[in-house]
C-alpha cells in the first residue's frame, strides 16, 4: 500500500517518544507534528533528522483504512491497545 495523498494521519493520531527537531520530547497522540506541511507531507522525510519510528512506519490497511478519518482512528486504537499501563 502507498501512502493516501492529503492523509497525514500517522503525523498526527501516533504519539511518538523519541525527539523530534523542535520538539524535544516527542509528541502526545492526537497532536500534529511540527513537521506537517499544509500539503500533509513530512518535511523530514529522508532526512537523518526523521525519527527512527517515522522512517519504520509503512502504510497498510489495518492503520490507514480506506480514508483520512479512519486512518485516524485506526492508528488512534492501536496507540491505545499498545500503550504501556
Amino acid at each position: 500500500m502507498d501512502c493516501r495523498p492529503d492523509c497525514g494521519a500517522c503525523c498526527i493520531a501516533p504519539s511518538i517518544s523519541s525527539p523530534i527537531p523542535g520538539m524535544p520530547n516527542g509528541k502526545p497522540a492526537g497532536e500534529r507534528c511540527l513537521h506537517l506541511s499544509v500539503e500533509l507531507l513530512c518535511d523530514l522525510f529522508g532526512q537523518p533528522e526523521r525519527p527512527s519510528v517515522c522512517s519504520a512506519f509503512a502504510p497498510n490497511e489495518d492503520s490507514c483504512g480506506s480514508s483520512q478519518a479512519e486512518a485516524i482512528r485506526l492508528i488512534g486504537w492501536w496507540e491505545q491497545a499498545t500503550a504501556v499501563a
